[in-house]
């Protein structure tokens, strides 16, 4: 037969004690991100020491797609060079006007390309040239500021070129990502190299190698490489374990 076991009081009192330190570190844990006045090109919120930038949207996708861009940050050889098979899942974030989704597809005769934007704007944009340039394995994605909204455990490689500086919740996008790859996937970033003074970029829109390290590190990422065969940019390879 069940008997109800009741404890002395001072014994609850004591189990009561022991759990308070836990339960104030709990309350006192340091927040993910911190608020400061902006800056000229930044936004006031502060992730592990960085201030993000400001985002630029839908109105600069001239500029992406600007004719002398393959010669100052040698696009051609970035999409030559990304580690993938022809059937491999491969995620674009922060796709733009789809000026890597389509030469990246062409690579993936077995695959596909998701093409990730917030802006449903740019999305249009590549629906548009989808069906202008005949590259049907382009499959866009509408995501969140927190959330690319991708299958779990499905892509390959996930790439982002001069783009995460932007999102506004680098950790939330961070762990979603993380999520979305498969075991042994591959996460690369592009990013304007903050350590060199001759990038002729905004400050907030650059990062240094250390920077995205300790960011990626967060996640549980393990750095593989910092590629330089860029001009202007570092390439920074990550592996989900």
């Amino acid at each position: 037969m069940f008997r109800p076991v009741f404890l002395p009081g001072f014994l609850i009192a004591a189990a009561l004690a022991a759990s308070q330190p836990q339960i104030r570190a709990q309350q006192s844990a340091e927040p993910v991100y911190q608020q400061q006045p902006a800056s000229r090109d930044g936004t006031g919120k502060i992730y592990l020491g960085r201030e993000i930038s400001r985002v630029m949207g839908h109105l600069g996708a001239g500029w992406l797609e600007r004719p002398d861009r393959e010669t100052e940050e040698r696009t051609d050889l970035l999409i030559q060079r990304l580690p993938i098979k022809d059937a491999d899942v491969v995620a674009d974030i922060g796709a733009g006007t789809g000026y890597f989704s389509f030469p990246v597809a062409q690579r993936l005769p077995n695959g596909r390309v998701l093409a990730v934007d917030i802006q449903p704007e740019m999305l249009s944009i590549i629906e548009a040239r989808k069906l202008e340039l005949g590259i049907p394995n382009v499959q866009t994605v509408l995501g969140s500021i927190t959330d690319p909204n991708l299958p779990v455990g499905t892509v390959n490689l996930i790439f982002i070129v001069d783009a995460y500086h932007e999102f506004s919740h680098p950790r939330e996008m961070g762990e979603a990502m993380f999520k979305a790859l498969t075991p042994g996937g591959t996460l690369i970033l592009i990013e304007y190299r903050a350590e060199d003074p001759r990038v002729p970029i905004k400050p907030h829109h650059k990062m240094s190698e250390a920077q995205v390290k300790r960011e990626m590190a967060v996640l549980g990422l393990e750095w593989v490489e910092t590629a330089g065969y860029l001009p202007q940019q570092h390439v920074l390879v990550f592996r989900k374990p």
